[in-house]
């Protein structure tokens, strides 16, 4: 009996010396990258020998060939993007603000890693209305007060040459947003430069990406006003998938519009879907599902 005390009380010393292991931090989604060009529509850009990197995207990936943007101008289709909404803006204005959730305060509040990279910012956080080739209208982010009043969220929005740093750092957040800049999106250049820029880049994300990665590259809005899914459209544009999980080859023929592929990152994440992203047929299921 003596023998058994003695034992219990070493056990019980042990046990009390001994610190509780921490539970394991969870694991980051997959890495996400979402590449947002200017003003092309499906058919300037497919096929275009322009563009021999960005057909050889689709050529490797995924094609969505009935793809919409959902207004004119630009602003209203990045806000759609990232907001689920045109918000009732119009225009490309640069003061004025869009209030609620986004994709990037659902990520935060989540704790998932998120970084807005943009072409030619001066630097993290700046919200004016352009500096050189960089302009505010092609960045969504700084028109959410839920992002630019939170300073880490804020500081989330950086130069895009941070992004060449993270790849090469192996630090790609869970969730990369991609706006390069005037020229290197085609909106004040050519396809060709915003392609050749395009070639310098994503090999090194698709490299980086992990075995269920995913790399979107879409544009903002076509030359037209085709639209889909019963709304006003804003032309047919190129959106291309690519990564381990994508046949080569494939065409997405189901008809989709921004708010579809804010569905689809949603969904990826497990994330609610926000305003007219609930209602939205999400862009390729398939290719965006996490689960094995």
């Amino acid at each position: 009996m003596a023998r058994l005390c003695l034992s219990l009380v070493a056990a019980l010393c042990l046990g009390a010396g001994t610190a509780a292991a921490a539970p394991p931090e969870p694991a980051e989604p997959p890495a996400t990258v979402l590449v947002v060009l200017e003003n092309r529509e499906l058919d300037e850009v497919i096929g275009n020998p322009e563009a021999p990197y960005l057909n050889h995207l689709a050529g490797k990936g995924a094609l969505a060939t009935n793809y919409f943007g959902v207004t004119h101008p630009s602003l209203p289709n990045y806000l759609a993007l990232l907001g689920g909404s045109t918000f009732g803006i119009a225009e490309n204005c640069t003061e004025c603000t869009v209030p609620g959730p986004n994709l990037a305060t659902q990520l935060s509040r989540a704790g998932i890693s998120w970084r807005a990279y943009m072409g030619n910012l001066p630097r993290p956080c700046f919200t004016g209305a352009s500096y050189g080739s960089y302009a505010k209208r092609h960045n969504p982010f700084a028109y959410f007060p839920s992002i630019t009043s939170v300073p880490a969220r804020c500081a989330a929005i950086v130069p895009e040459a941070r992004l060449v740093a993270d790849l090469r750092g192996h630090r790609l957040p869970a969730f990369s947003w991609l706006t390069p800049d005037l020229c290197d999106n085609a909106h004040d250049c050519s396809l060709a430069t915003a392609d050749s820029h395009l070639r310098q880049l994503a090999p090194r994300i698709i490299r980086r990406l992990g075995p269920h990665g995913l790399l979107v590259v879409t544009f903002d809005e076509g030359t037209g006003d085709g639209g889909c899914c019963g709304l006003p459209g804003g032309g047919r544009v190129a959106t291309i998938l690519v990564g381990p999980g994508v046949p080569a080859g494939t065409e997405l023929r189901r008809p989709a519009d921004h708010y579809s592929l804010l569905a689809a990152l949603e969904d990826r994440f497990g994330l609610g879907r926000l305003r007219l992203a609930r209602s939205a047929r999400p862009l390729a299921p398939a290719l965006f599902d996490l689960r094995d």
